[in-house]
């Protein structure tokens, strides 16, 4: 049970799961400008097409009608197939998997950018490099500099 915990205090302390959290909390108020885009945006512009005002309202199909009392009050909800409200949000998915696909889109291109410009700045450097070692005079070896200390010390010694 002890190790069960520090692996859980281990994987909580990762930075990734800050991460995560963040982009559930993103997620979740993308998810709110969508549905109200959708909603208020999209759908009463379709119902308008449709001949209703609300396009849910139109393709629902309500097969035992709510009971109200005389306050208006709902008694039965009565039964109602949501045809209208699932097409709502297929469209709904529909939009957020687009927009999504076009951010993933944008930040492959920058990706791609930045690789190709970060490839120009390497080459650039190597010819940069290239050129210092082609004016560089080439250095002796190290069989000629033992050449020579062994030439100095035998003029040295006769």
């Amino acid at each position: 049970m002890k190790k069960f915990f520090a692996e859980f205090k281990s994987f909580i302390s990762r930075g990734n799961v800050l991460d995560m959290a963040i982009g559930v909390i993103v997620a979740n108020a993308f998810g709110k400008i969508t549905t109200a885009l959708i909603n208020d945006v999209f759908m009463p512009a379709i119902g308008l097409i449709v001949g209703g005002n609300d396009f849910t309202d139109t393709l629902n199909w309500v097969i035992v009608a709510p009971t109200l009392d005389e306050a208006g009050t709902v008694i039965d909800a009565g039964v109602t197939i949501g045809f209208g409200t699932f097409v709502s949000e297929v469209i709904n998915f529909v939009v957020i998997a687009f927009i999504c696909f076009s951010i993933v889109k944008a930040f492959n291109k920058a990706n791609a950018l930045a690789e190709a410009v970060k490839g120009k700045k390497e080459e650039v450097v190597e010819e940069a490099v290239e050129e210092v070692v082609e004016e560089t005079p080439a250095k002796p070896t190290q069989e000629e500099l033992l050449a020579e200390i062994r030439d100095l010390l035998k003029a040295k010694s006769e």
